[in-house]
């Protein structure tokens, strides 16, 4: 897993490269890229994607975000094999895999049901009680055989951020009293895998629980999330949590992370973002660029205001400038796009009251 000793000797390695001086952020005690390398979608074949993560690696890129389920369940093989092959050390890499929905194995099966029929339920794998959509579960003996795959998937002997994959689809079946009970059993394995060395620590990815508003049939309460993590930690006799990070869509177009109060803080209610800050939280940020369309072109009162030499450069340093961000995540299989997201990092993201100028 990364070490804070070969993170840093992986940012000095890179401090020739012109990186602004807020380019590499803490993660833990490590040293992190805040552009991040995406593995998510199925557009372009599977040795360009290696390419461009190799090329992201060796060009100041220490952060690889995967799951199980990417690429039909090929992402995590091709991100192994661009560790192998790119010139950086393991432990220089911040490397977060996913679990929760059932994958396939390499491309979509013809009858998925029977795929998950043969594969999960009839070896007790998942117990079909535990399935919600037909596709998704969060059971304790799921997340852990997932977790034996990633790592072996990966070629790795740790993962240093193993998040539950979007546990607001089970809201879809049951109560949101019901979720965060099983989110707290997830987590108590969670923190059992982190005690065996298997894990860093863990998270939750999210595509609308932390940016809706309370009242959202998808919602989950960040402050309740932490709460059952803090329960976790306790049920396994750990001295504290490792509930270390969350990740959450944000770009220009979508920024109800920031702007929608919906999480009960020490103080106040506050957006996801700020919560996530005040709690020493690391947030990924997913979509910097909404699918390619903030490549074309910004709203004219976030042009004006970022750096960069391209719409994406400057669509990538909003997000950069968020408070609490810790890297922006963005996946592409085209190595110029891969130098020109890293070179979106030589910039100096927004001050915070220029940010906060865009929502006013």
């Amino acid at each position: 897993m990364a070490t804070f000793e070969a993170s840093n000797a992986y940012r000095e390695r890179h401090a020739d490269r012109g990186f602004a001086r807020t380019y590499f952020r803490r993660a833990g005690d490590c040293a992190v890229s805040s552009v991040g390398l995406g593995t998510a979608g199925d557009a372009g074949d599977d040795d360009a994607l290696r390419e461009a993560l190799v090329c992201g690696l060796e060009h100041g890129v220490n952060v690889i975000d995967t799951a199980a389920n990417y690429r039909q369940g090929r992402a995590e093989r091709i991100a192994g094999a661009a560790l192998d092959e790119a010139d950086i050390d393991r432990e220089a890499v911040f490397l977060a895999s996913k679990g929760g929905f059932v994958p396939f194995d390499g491309e979509r099966p013809d009858d998925p049901a029977a795929f998950v029929r043969r594969e999960y339920l009839d070896p007790d794998r998942v117990d079909p009680a535990e399935l919600a959509q037909g596709r998704h579960a969060l059971s304790p003996s799921f997340l852990s055989d997932q977790l034996d795959r990633s790592l072996d998937a990966l070629g790795v002997d740790a993962i240093d951020c193993y998040y539950v994959h979007e546990p607001e689809v089970q809201l879809t079946e049951r109560s949101r009293e019901a979720v965060y009970d099983r989110l707290e059993d997830a987590f108590t394995l969670l923190e059992e895998r982190v005690s065996r060395g298997d894990i860093r620590g863990y998270g939750v990815a999210s595509w609308d629980a932390f940016r809706v508003p309370p009242d959202h049939e998808r919602y989950l309460s960040l402050r309740e999330v932490v709460t059952r993590a803090r329960r976790s930690a306790d049920r396994v006799g750990a001295d504290h949590t490792h509930f270390r990070a969350i990740q959450v869509p944000f770009n220009v177009q979508m920024a109800d992370a920031f702007t929608v109060r919906a999480h009960e803080g020490a103080e106040e209610t506050q957006s996801a973002l700020w919560f996530a800050r005040d709690a020493d939280i690391d947030v990924f940020a997913g979509a910097p660029l909404a699918g390619g369309a903030l490549a074309e072109g910004l709203p004219p009162a976030v042009a004006s205001r970022t750096s960069g030499d391209t719409a994406a450069q400057r669509a990538l340093n909003f997000v950069r400038s968020a408070p609490g961000v810790t890297a922006a995540l963005v996946g592409t299989t085209s190595v110029a796009h891969v130098r020109e997201n890293v070179a979106a990092g030589t910039f100096e993201p927004l001050g915070s009251a220029a940010f906060d100028a865009v929502f006013e």
